[in-house]
């Protein structure tokens, strides 16, 4: 069996890399990608590992992934990932659906150790092993790769398979396999990778503070934006910039003279779509004159109270898991509790067994 190279720039080379990885029970996978300039990111490399191999594929070098591909969605095969969720995303259009996953960091969270942490704090912490951090700005899509790159690219998936291997046993240990396995289902699911105009809105802040003439505003400039961006394949802030969509949904200008006096406001933006922004506020029906926006009351005492005796309930049962307490649940999670919507995730699957019961107690 002929030796792969660190990096694979041929069709033929990916067809032997695809043929030796269908024979694996399990691989490493990570890609790097460029985003900062279009709303789709630009695959730049992809990395994979196996008990006697570890490569990258450069995209960017060939006609297609078809034989990559095949094996990215291969049931039989488990695909080892440390947060997975963006780069699922990046090889969706690519390859389609890139699962069975198991995700180092979720896995790792459910041991007890931050919810969010990296890679190689987790490398560092489990296997005692220092990474480089020297390329972690590189521009994956210039060419040629030096060979620092491509060692830096090939550490991402070095690690992954020992990792998942002591992750795996300290959760078999902990009785939280089921937990594992309900956790990992969430990556099965394509729709949870794509943004649809519609449901663009979810990305802004704030946005329960509006009252619900200005919360209609906001999701029709926020679905235009994403409509826009997904056209021209742009990012979304070069469409309307964040400050900027805030200012119209609380100023309501209602002609472009309007348009141009918001502060920050593009003048070529409001000359080319000055009047698809103004169809958005027409489509949200606030009522002239605009009502004025009130600053947000203070916070209702018995709700403060309430969102603070469950966080301490959370906090409790975090420290009896050890885990840490924004694992079984956000702040979010429990004001809508407080507000009386029970179908919060921390009343379902295992979260549920573990405290949704006290919580519902204490409501």
């Amino acid at each position: 069996m002929s030796h792969l190279q660190p990096i694979i720039t041929t069709s033929a080379e990916v067809a032997e890399l695809a043929t030796r990885l269908g024979t694996q029970p399990r691989m490493g996978l990570d890609t790097e990608f460029l985003r900062e300039r279009t709303y789709r990111a630009q695959l730049c490399l992809v990395q994979v590992s196996a008990v006697d191999l570890a490569t990258c594929v450069d995209p960017l070098a060939l006609p297609d992934l078809g034989a990559l591909a095949a094996v990215l969605s291969a049931p039989t095969i488990l695909k080892v990932m440390h947060a997975s969720r963006q780069d699922l995303e990046v090889i969706l259009p690519v390859a389609g659906l890139t699962r069975p996953v198991f995700d180092t960091q979720i896995a790792a969270s459910l041991t007890g150790l931050p919810a969010q942490i990296g890679y190689a704090e987790l490398v560092r912490r489990l296997l005692g092993h220092e990474l480089s951090k020297a390329h972690t700005r590189t521009d994956w899509s210039r060419r040629p790769l030096s060979t620092e790159q491509i060692t830096y690219a090939l550490d991402d998936v070095h690690f992954l398979l020992p990792l998942a291997d002591m992750l795996q046993e300290q959760i078999r240990t902990l009785g939280r396999s089921a937990w594992l396995a309900e956790e990992l289902r969430g990556l099965d699911d394509a729709t949870t990778l794509t943004i649809e105009p519609r449901d663009a809105w979810r990305r802004l802040k704030g946005i329960n503070n509006l009252d619900p003439a200005r919360v209609r505003l906001a999701r029709a400039l926020a679905a235009w934006r994403e409509r826009n961006a997904i056209e021209h394949n742009r990012p979304r802030g070069w469409i309307l910039d964040e400050p900027v969509l805030r200012d119209i949904v609380t100023q309501v200008p209602r002609t472009l003279e309007a348009l141009e006096a918001i502060p920050d406001m593009p003048p070529g933006l409001v000359k080319r779509r000055g009047a698809e922004l103004l169809a958005c506020i027409v489509e949200a029906e606030i009522p002239e004159p605009t009502p004025t926006l009130t600053p947000r009351g203070r916070p209702d005492p018995a709700k403060v109270a309430l969102v603070k005796h469950l966080s301490g309930i959370i906090q409790t049962v975090a420290t009896e898991l050890n885990v840490v307490p924004e694992l079984l649940a956000t702040r979010r999670d429990l004001e809508q509790l407080s507000d009386g919507h029970q179908d919060a995730a921390v009343l379902s699957g295992w979260r549920r067994g573990v405290l949704g019961e006290r919580l519902l107690a204490a409501l």
